[in-house]
């Protein structure tokens, strides 16, 4: 397996946390906690404006990246990187699923923030089960707040190509 993919940073995005989506978020995973949805009971509960769900951070970059605000892409970003990590974990075939996703938050995030996140590959490798080989890719992203730089957020996924 060609693990020189390791290390790579692959996607950059500015993200701006909405009202609109963080209750929507909030309603399509059936949770009706209050706080996702009332400015009030947010306020009530300790938070300065609206918390997202602790899962929402998966799908920011699918409702707050607008175009007009997406940042240069840095001469260490490669956006090419992770479709080739991906034919590279599907280059025998087999079934790809997401194995895993994994959540560490260093702060609230609020409505009304706006992120910066860089996801990067950093780690592949293969190994034995039942039989099988299976082959991983495990990448992570970090959301820093875009004014402060302070980490906000990091997530971890691991694709799982089963041979």
């Amino acid at each position: 397996m060609d693990t020189s993919f390791i290390g790579k940073k692959t996607a950059q995005a500015k993200v701006v946390v909405d009202r609109v989506s963080t209750s929507c978020f909030a309603t399509a995973i059936l949770d009706d906690n209050p706080i996702y949805h009332d400015m009030d009971c947010a306020k009530q509960a300790g938070f300065s404006s609206i918390p997202t769900p602790p899962t929402f951070g998966f799908a920011w970059t699918n409702f707050g990246a607008y175009p007009e605000i997406q940042p240069q892409l840095g001469p260490d970003i490669e956006p090419g990187a992770m479709t080739q990590a991906m034919a590279e974990l599907m280059s025998e075939g087999g079934l790809l699923l997401h194995g895993e996703q994994e959540f560490q938050y260093h702060r609230n995030v609020l409505v009304g923030d706006t992120l910066l996140s860089t996801t990067t590959i950093v780690d592949m490798y293969e190994k034995e089960s039942k039989g099988r080989r299976m082959k991983f890719l495990i990448t992570e992203t970090e959301f820093t707040d875009d004014q402060s730089g302070e980490l906000a957020l990091t997530c971890r996924m691991n694709l799982v190509c089963r041979i």
